[in-house]
């Protein structure tokens, strides 16, 4: 088994090009609980593969070397997960807590119906970024696709750069920030005010991305209208 341990810095280190990865999702999974073992580990060639990372359960670090593909720490909770490289579609899906940070661009549905912790994308998202999102943050340096914040109830999407079409479309009570262009504003999505309250807690966000050189008042603020909550017998055609 290619696993090496290195004596000097601590780290735990496992080579994809020799070392199946259901092998190390397993080791990863079995630090639950408190269990013993290594809390710093570094993934070599990784190689595009899927669910990388994915399913954890301890507070690691895992720091990947190269890109991902799939459902890369999908369902993690508590772990600290770095990717240096792209990630595939469905990156950090039905997040619970710990922060998950990808340093190129993630594919489509990053993020999706996450529930807890802090995802940063250092590049672009595609479509889909943070849909049904249900209290996770998400911080993208760059640009976003359409349709993102779909659905989205809780949390923050905070986008430095540009946003496609029906942003937070059918949205619920998540709070979402642009500092640039949105080329459309999906359902029930309005631009609100920016006042100091937000201000701060995009301050802080930016500061846990690392994005503190971004000054949170050159962004914009966008919710829901709240237009969509309850039947209305006279918009009954649209339903």
């Amino acid at each position: 088994m290619a696993v090496e341990t290195s004596e000097m810095t601590g780290v735990e280190i496992v080579d994809l090009a020799s070392t199946p990865l259901r092998e190390l999702n397993r080791r990863l999974h079995g630090l639950a609980d408190g269990a013993p073992g290594p809390r710093r580990w570094r993934v070599l060639n990784p190689n595009g593969a899927h669910a990388v990372g994915c399913g954890l359960d301890a507070d690691i670090d895992v720091e990947i070397e190269g890109h991902v593909g799939y459902y890369c720490a999908g369902m993690n909770k508590l772990a600290t997960v770095r990717v240096h490289g792209n990630a595939g579609p469905g990156l950090a899906e039905n997040l619970m807590s710990g922060t998950v940070i990808v340093e190129g661009s993630a594919s489509q549905s990053a993020g999706a119906t996450g529930r807890g912790g802090l995802l940063v994308v250092y590049g672009d998202a595609s479509a889909r970024c943070g849909i049904s999102m249900k209290g996770i943050d998400i911080v993208v340096r760059g640009s976003v696709g359409h349709l993102s914040a779909f659905m989205a109830q809780t949390g923050c999407l905070v986008v430095g750069g540009d946003v496609g079409e029906a942003l937070g479309d059918s949205i619920y009570e998540a709070c979402l920030y642009v500092r640039g262009e949105v080329a459309g504003l999906g359902a029930d999505c309005v631009e609100k005010g920016l006042e100091d309250e937000h201000v701060a807690e995009l301050a802080r966000l930016l500061e846990r991305a690392g994005f503190d050189d971004l000054d949170p008042r050159d962004f914009r603020r966008y919710g829901s209208a709240r237009q969509l909550y309850n039947f209305k017998i006279d918009n009954a055609g649209a339903y």
